[in-house]
């Protein structure tokens, strides 16, 4: 069985965890953009691991290639906590 670290890396990469957002985004696309985003927003912070989130707002910060729109603001969204402190 592979270890926390092993799966954790496996799933950090900036394509796969686009791909995984975007997955996510897909559930809540017949919302609108700000519902949809919200919601996946919340999704991602309960349940990825914080270095995938990391990770995620990594690939924000250097261009968000491949992000969808809702899936984007909600990237954007995860930062803004981090700002209003």
């Amino acid at each position: 069985m592979p270890s926390h670290d092993q799966f954790t890396h496996s799933t950090s990469s900036p394509n796969k965890l686009v791909y995984m957002a975007n997955q996510i985004g897909m559930f809540f696309k017949a919302q609108d953009v700000e519902t949809a985003s919200a919601k996946i927003a919340e999704h991602i912070t309960k349940f990825w691991d914080p270095r995938m989130r990391d990770a995620i707002l990594a690939h924000l910060e250097a261009g968000g290639a491949g992000l969808d729109p809702a899936t984007r603001r909600a990237v954007e969204l995860l930062r803004a906590p981090k700002n209003a402190a």
